[in-house]
């Protein structure tokens, strides 16, 4: 899951767009369905989240260059999970035909494809994903069917400072014990680094966070059949520990509490934190004029309580609307997004993991990105959030109870036996 940088000019729908596009009760209206303008062509928009990768003005450049009767207009969404999903399932429900190319984080489908808002990739929208990493077809498949096209995987790394540390901890334990002396303990005010920080807000980062240390002990939050909570567990208590025990033992800072992506990139990257988890796109970022650490940083795989942890497999996909008026131009802008110049553009100035398989053993590639082997075993090893139709409703379950945790509001066992209850409530339609 990423927040999504800054970018260039590209086209933004008009509040009058939308608007119309809602009131319309002819070819933009309740009429419409997966079938219409299946084989038609024409303009585009391709709807996705702030591009703090800077990467969409290629994708615009190139695609408009190729295509000048199909011209796509990108409209970016905020850089928050929550408000962009908000935004589309709004768009989807007024049956808008404007959004024709939506991103779908890997979270999302499932319940976009239960709802019929895309249209499956099956019969003449069929893509060939023989050269796609295999976990993030994965990713976009719901019920069998493959629903969105693999753009842009993502795997939790560790990011830790090498002018404090020769070598990266493979292990809890071993993180906690490498800031003694060379931290300060509870917060990032001080004269030395807080130890460590990821994502702890109340927001969708968080989730992810409590589900990494979750797993990482053998524990889970729902069942294979992604209905049943399974989240109330003694391997559950001992991951989610680790976190809660960072606020009140100091080796997380309390401010922490309020970082989302970028408030802990920006806090790595002014050298007040030692150890932080993140996405791959933060290696631009950190590496960019203005950064305290550039030069003084390496990644490795997240650690965990007797060894490696279990990243939480991110990533986005593109999805064509089911009111989209011109699907078979979408269709090709889904096979475009996957093409080698696309892919290679969004490693080389975005560092976003590409979903190319061959990528990851490109020698050149590797040279410049030395930590493409230890993102590809994030990927491969990667545990996914919960596959489930009532994901909004899930992912609300952890944050609220994992939050009150970390504010020692609640204990971990309580927040655990919440979050159950939460889920099960979810999962029945309450």
């Amino acid at each position: 899951m990423g927040a999504r940088r800054v970018t260039a000019a590209v086209g933004l729908l008009s509040a009058t767009l939308f608007m119309a596009a809602c009131g319309n009760g002819g070819s933009g209206g309740g009429g419409n369905s997966a079938t219409q303008g299946a084989n038609a062509r024409g303009p585009i928009t391709f709807v996705t989240g702030k591009d703090n990768s800077g990467v969409l003005p290629f994708i615009a450049d190139e695609w408009n260059k190729a295509h000048p009767d199909e011209k796509v207009t990108i409209k970016q969404q905020s850089d928050q999970a929550d408000q962009q999903l908000s935004d589309l399932e709004q768009h989807f429900q007024a049956k808008d035909p404007g959004y024709d190319v939506v991103t779908v984080d890997v979270v999302w489908t499932a319940e976009f494809a239960a709802k019929g808002w895309i249209v499956p990739l099956t019969g003449q929208n069929t893509l060939d994903t023989s050269k796609l990493l295999p976990a993030t077809v994965k990713s976009a498949t719901y019920g069998g069917k493959l629903y969105a096209a693999p753009y842009g995987s993502d795997g939790g790394l560790l990011y830790y400072r090498t002018d404090l540390t020769r070598t990266a901890p493979t292990t809890w334990d071993q993180l906690i014990a490498d800031c003694k002396g060379k931290t300060a303990k509870g917060t990032i005010t001080g004269t030395k680094p807080a130890c460590y920080a990821g994502q702890f807000a109340k927001y969708e980062g968080l989730t992810v966070n409590a589900a990494e240390a979750i797993n990482a002990t053998g524990g889970s939050i729902v069942g294979p059949d992604g209905h049943r909570a399974t989240v109330d567990s003694a391997q559950s208590a001992t991951g989610l520990d680790f976190l809660v025990n960072g606020f009140k033992n100091g080796y997380i800072p309390k401010e922490a509490l309020g970082f989302q992506e970028t408030q802990s990139l920006n806090a790595f990257e002014a050298g007040q934190l030692m150890f932080m988890r993140n996405w791959p796109y933060a290696v631009a970022v950190l590496n960019g004029k203005g950064s305290k650490v550039a030069g003084k940083f390496a990644v490795a795989p997240l650690p965990g309580p007797s060894g490696h942890g279990a990243s939480t497999l991110g990533g986005h996909n593109l999805g064509i609307s089911a009111y989209s008026q011109h699907k078979a131009t979408a269709l090709d802008f889904l096979k475009f997004i996957e093409s080698d110049a696309v892919q290679r553009n969004n490693l080389t100035v975005g560092t976003l993991a590409p979903v190319l398989t061959a990528m990851y053993s490109d020698p050149a590639l590797i040279e410049k990105f030395t930590y493409l082997p230890d993102l590809l075993k994030s990927i491969q090893t990667g545990v996914p959030r919960p596959i489930t139709p009532y994901y909004p409703g899930v992912t609300e379950a952890i944050e609220t109870n994992a939050y009150a945790a970390l504010q020692g509001r609640m204990t971990t066992h309580q927040a655990l036996s919440n979050m159950q209850a939460a889920i099960k409530s979810a999962s029945a339609g309450g």
